[in-house]
């Protein structure tokens, strides 16, 4: 069975650099033995090692050790040894964790911000919520008014009209989106062509009768049974493109992922220079005052119990620290210097690199390798990439040399950016295209699996007209 301390430090292993400044933050709340080294980073702070047992002799102010164990009880133990401090460092805990920034909206949050100065009775007021909160992720409204309405009906235990209930949507509208509560995508860009009042009559029979021509790429289809030109069509789709598909996107929502990278490689004087972002706060180390609690004669049993108790957790967090950033620094530097090449010349350098390869050169299990890099980022002169993204398989060329599967994409991307888009290939004409000209050999069904991991569409829908 593993310790409680190898768990914890496998788990600091995976934490990428703003999980981790989280994790330090609330490890800091929760024990009051550590504390941050603003100022002198380089200072190892105090070690636990023969702390536990010693005594000393040295003169102590037991006046303010017995003040910092009554804050330290009411903070962090169960609050029976007296009343809350009133200033100190319980207030300063308290008012970091009250300017903690609240967490993203979500959409019904968000929209009711903008419908609160309507003139609304209170009964509509709570058909506006019960609305709002009936809207998926995209602000569509699925099951329709209809059904709302029963819901409404035998949750509130009143009757309520659907009509009603249509006319508060309809005001929301002008207020928000004119398209939010669209039962699905048609509805929603009928909803917005009819706000424009003065739409094409081609761009209703598109969104009528031919949206999945449309999706498709199947414009001559549209052409003939509309009459109208391939010309026409495509600037009709372009109209079409102003539109917006999901009405609830602009409210509310989780905000985007803010990406700090763990390593940092720079080049200087022509050689690679791999170092760790140790973090924003400076490193972690144990407060000397609760150090010395311990070697006091005249503390309470009970009090040097907990102080050693909050110690030795301190220490293993420190350490769990310190092996994550040695561990990481090793498997970085293993990686690029097998993808030198990719820090020189991008992902066209990149070379076939397993994870097995790495753990076997650093003599540690695979499972080691895979929790180091997960949910790591590197920022590197070619930008800023997962590390995940430096392990890829790979095959031998006709020339003899390797191609890892990185390679391979970026040759598929760039055969479909240099074809005809009148004829575009298919998945078949890339593979002898690869093979003919790169020395590739892959099968059709794998063009079409990294076609897809690139998010590029089929050949017909890659056709212009």
């Amino acid at each position: 069975m593993q310790s409680p301390q190898m768990i914890q430090a496998m788990q600091i292993l995976q934490l990428g650099a703003l999980d981790l400044e989280h994790r330090i933050e609330q490890e800091l709340l929760e024990n009051p033995v550590l504390e941050r080294l603003e100022s002198d980073p380089g200072s190892e702070g105090a070690e636990l090692d023969g702390l536990a047992g010693a005594e000393s002799d040295a003169p102590s102010d037991r006046g303010d050790m017995l003040e910092a164990v009554e804050s330290m009880e009411w903070d962090y133990g169960d609050g029976r040894s007296g009343p809350a401090p009133a200033s100190g460092d319980g207030d300063a805990k308290y008012e970091a964790m009250q300017n903690t920034p609240d967490g993203p909206h979500h959409m019904a949050e968000a929209l009711a911000e903008e419908w609160v100065d309507l003139d609304l009775s209170e009964e509509d007021r709570v058909l506006m919520d019960f609305l709002l909160w009936s809207l998926d992720e995209h602000g569509y409204l699925r099951q329709g008014l209809t059904e709302l309405a029963q819901q409404m009906q035998a949750s509130l235990g009143r009757p309520v009209d659907r009509l009603h209930l249509a006319e508060i949507l309809a005001r929301l509208r002008k207020t928000t989106h004119p398209a939010l509560g669209a039962k699905d995508l048609q509805d929603c860009l009928a909803l917005q062509l009819e706000a424009q009042q003065n739409a094409d009559p081609l761009l209703w029979k598109i969104i009528d009768h031919h949206l999945e021509d449309l999706q498709k790429n199947r414009l001559p289809a549209i052409a003939k049974a509309t009459g109208a030109s391939i010309e026409e069509i495509k600037q009709a789709v372009e109209d079409l493109r102003h539109l917006d598909p999901f009405p609830g996107t602009d409210f509310g929502g989780e905000p985007a992922a803010t990406i700090i990278p763990d390593v940092l490689v720079e080049e200087e004087e022509g050689e690679f220079v791999i170092t760790l972002a140790r973090g924003r706060g400076g490193r972690l180390a144990i407060n000397d005052e609760y150090a010395r609690m311990i070697r006091q004669k005249d503390a309470q049993a009970e009090v040097k119990t907990w102080v050693r108790k909050h110690l030795e957790q301190a220490q293993w967090f420190i350490d769990a620290l310190e092996q994550r950033l040695t561990t990481l620094e090793r498997v970085a530097t293993a990686v690029f210097v097998h993808q030198e090449g990719f820090l020189r010349e991008g992902v066209e350098g990149l070379r076939p690199l397993r994870m097995q390869a790495v753990a076997d050169e650093l003599g540690v299990h695979i499972s080691t390798i895979s929790r180091t890099v997960a949910g790591k980022y590197a920022q590197t002169p070619q930008g800023i990439f997962p590390l995940k993204y430096f392990f890829t398989g790979g095959m031998e060329t006709d020339s003899g040399s390797e191609a890892s599967q990185a390679q391979i994409q970026e040759q598929v991307r760039q055969v479909i950016a240099a074809e005809d888009k009148k004829k575009p290939l298919s998945d078949e004409a890339i593979a002898k295209v690869l093979a003919e000209q790169e020395g590739i050999q892959i099968a059709r069904r794998t063009v079409t699996k990294y076609r897809k991991a690139l998010g590029l569409p089929s050949s017909s829908r890659r056709k212009e007209y």
